[in-house]
């Protein structure tokens, strides 16, 4: 528990670096909607946003990761490669808005993913703006036992921050959701996404 609270401490904080240092060059995004990803376009998700990935080189990992959209699915594989004495991660951001502005999602119970976890961690977070410290709420996406896509859904009410005092999740003020290979060893992971969003 200690290992898994460290590693989403040093992942959501190196997230938060890095989002202050993407440029948007996408148009606005229209109201939200339901389907944040469906993996239609190679660079973008559904809002017209870019996808930012990032990983643990920045906290002095070495995980190496792939990542191709072909036929509408996301396929990602890689090695985790920790560095010394924390976890290692590799994470793909969805913005909901280009430049990061709270959006509202109270409509919605939770996170529907259509996925395939091969191998490996996964989880999914909910970020919100109102979230200081990067802890932001958070699931474990099981693994596919039978080899196919399977439809999952997570309530919000579900999700837990990982080292913070347990809070109500605010879904007025989420800038975006985040997919995250993990694990406290060197390990290898492979997993397919064809949709992502809200329901």
């Amino acid at each position: 528990m200690i290992l898994q609270n460290s590693f989403f401490r040093i992942a959501h904080r190196t997230l938060a670096i890095s989002l202050c240092a993407i440029c948007f060059n996408s148009a606005l995004a229209a109201d939200l909607g339901a389907k944040v990803d469906d993996f239609s376009d190679a660079t973008k998700n559904s809002f017209g946003i870019v996808r930012h990935f990032v990983d643990d080189k920045t906290s002095g990992g070495q995980t190496q990761v792939q990542h191709e959209v072909k036929d509408g699915v996301l396929q990602a594989r890689g090695e985790i490669l920790p560095p010394r004495g924390q976890p290692g991660w590799a994470s793909m951001v969805l913005l909901l808005d280009p430049k990061a502005a709270p959006q509202d999602a109270s409509n919605y119970d939770g996170i529907r993913l259509v996925v395939r976890v091969h191998k490996g961690n996964l989880s999914v977070s909910a970020n919100s703006s109102e979230v200081a410290n990067f802890d932001y709420h958070a699931a474990t996406v099981s693994r596919s036992v039978d080899g196919k896509f399977s439809e999952v859904k997570i309530p919000f009410s579900q999700m837990k921050r990982a080292w913070s005092e347990q809070t109500q999740l605010n879904t007025k003020s989420l800038i975006g959701l985040s997919l995250v290979a993990f694990d406290v060893k060197k390990s290898s992971f492979h997993f397919e996404v064809d949709e992502i969003g809200f329901y």
